[in-house]
């Protein structure tokens, strides 16, 4: 049989075709655009995702046997506030994870009512991204368009409505919302009271492989696919990239470089950070895990190799980096404000440390240097909780660069593993609709037959003793600027 993982990503949508082992057998990839009506602020029309999506259907299953695709699972951006009507049509562009513009709402959440409530209530604090400051924020400045909402939805499950006519979300998504009492997999009323919503006015809960329906039969004419193929609830795209590298059971870990960043450390059992700088989420395999999440980290490199030096060959741009741990400049990489550890919408990228023979191999491996680092800031609160991590997967777009992978080895000193199928999310995803189908009984049991390690890069001890050095250096930086981001707004 064969399956379909769609990524729902910020800038585009992936849609990966594989059969029951996890051969790939085509990979389709569709843009579409994100807008930012206000400094800090980024939307997107859903509509457009679903139109995108549709179009990458069409051409991911041109001259395949579609009598052979048995069901679809979604991994996606999380976080988005997706606003529907009585009619379930879009009253708003969605409010995106990146989206800063809730500091008095999420101030609100932490201070008033309180951190050690809302962590009673979710396991969580509440982070500018999150979904419950989104939908307070249009509760105080649209009045309008806040009395006019019958349903509140996340961006991958939109497409899943839109697919089965089903209000559905999963346990990792709806995690990353603030309205989920996480120990208990189910929606917190005591946060929908204070945000305002009935419990009616949400998705419906699964767990990630469970299927929620099954496709429209006006779409599967329109694609040519058989009746009765399956949609699984599908996962927030950092649990589903977990899956395609294999990160389920207790204590594996996967770093993810994709547009943000993130740690993510998988546990058999339901636990949490006391000081909440990292995120405690269910995962999609029926568990739990905690997570450190970098709102910027291959989107650094691509806005300093894009828009400032005004190149697209990464390649050629990292090839005359040599002297590793011994880069005098240091980058920030909090172009959007930051998330974990720090908890800081008003934080902005910076460099320091640039002299009369800086050159821009310098600036670049700083770049480079400035999101592993960050990385760490995570990994370090994962190892004060007694979290023992000797080695991790990666996965995401930046995970393409080997000089990246071999500095994230050395500057968090563990062994980094390179899965055979680098595709994150979208893999995830038609693994989560292989389960779905019936065909594997588990999650494990799909990641232990589908994923592969075929590179294993290890720290070396010297090159890791220098990089030690340069973080203690690094983690200096951040608290002497503190101060000033917020006078900068």
């Amino acid at each position: 049989m064969l399956y379909i993982g769609i990524d729902l990503g910020t800038s585009s949508v992936k849609l990966l075709l594989m059969d029951e082992a996890g051969k790939i057998e085509r990979i389709v990839s569709r843009e579409y655009p994100v807008s930012f009506p206000h400094p800090g602020w980024s939307e997107q029309n859903p509509d457009d995702w679903y139109r995108e999506t549709l179009r990458g259907l069409g051409e991911l299953l041109e001259g395949i046997d579609k009598t052979r695709v048995a069901g679809i699972g979604l991994g996606g951006q999380m976080h988005g506030l997706v606003i529907l009507d009585e009619n379930d049509k879009v009253i708003r562009p969605a409010i995106l994870w990146n989206d800063g513009r809730t500091s008095e709402e999420n101030d609100y959440l932490n201070n008033v009512i309180g951190k050690e409530r809302l962590s009673e209530y979710t396991a969580n604090i509440s982070f500018a991204g999150f979904t419950a400051p989104k939908i307070l924020w249009v509760k105080n400045n649209e009045p309008e368009n806040f009395a006019r909402i019958r349903k509140l939805m996340l961006p991958k499950d939109y497409i899943v409505y839109k697919l089965t006519g089903v209000h559905a979300t999963d346990v990792s998504d709806a995690s990353g919302t603030l309205l989920l009492d996480v120990k208990n997999r189910c929606w917190s009323k005591e946060m929908c009271n204070i945000c305002g919503v009935r419990e009616e006015m949400l998705p419906g809960l699964f767990e990630s492989y469970e299927c929620v329906g099954t496709v429209l039969p006006r779409i599967a004419e329109e694609l040519g696919l058989p009746e009765g193929v399956r949609v699984a609830a599908g996962a927030g795209d950092n649990a589903a990239a977990a899956v395609a590298t294999g990160t389920v059971g207790d204590g594996r870990c996967n770093i993810s470089l994709g547009t943000s960043g993130t740690i993510f450390i998988s546990s058999a059992e339901f636990g949490m950070d006391e000081n909440n700088a990292l995120h405690a989420f269910c995962a999609a395999d029926g568990a739990w895990h905690l997570m450190g999440c970098m709102l910027s980290a291959a989107s650094c490199n691509r806005w300093w190799l894009d828009e400032i030096i005004g190149t697209k060959d990464y390649a050629k741009e990292q090839a005359d980096i040599k002297r590793l741990g011994e880069n005098h400049v240091y980058y920030l990489p909090y172009l959007m404000g930051e998330r974990s550890p720090y908890n800081n919408p008003n934080a902005r990228a910076v460099f320091i440390g640039m002299t009369m023979d800086t050159t821009r191999s310098d600036m670049t491996q700083a770049v480079l240097e400035g999101v592993a680092f960050a990385l760490r800031d995570s990994f370090e609160v994962a190892k004060s909780l007694g979290l023992d991590v000797e080695r991790t997967k990666i996965c995401g777009g930046g995970a393409k660069s080997p000089l990246w992978k071999k500095i994230i080895a050395n500057v968090l000193n563990v062994a980094v593993d390179v899965a055979e199928t680098e595709e994150g999310p979208s893999f995830g995803g038609a693994m989560l609709a292989a389960v779905a189908c019936g065909e594997y009984e588990s999650m494990r049991a799909a990641a232990e037959k589908m994923v592969k390690v075929v590179e294993t890069v290890e720290p070396e001890p010297e090159l890791a003793a220098k990089y030690e050095a340069r973080y203690r250096q690094f983690r200096q930086i951040y608290p002497a600027c503190r101060g000033l981001f917020d006078e900068l707004l």
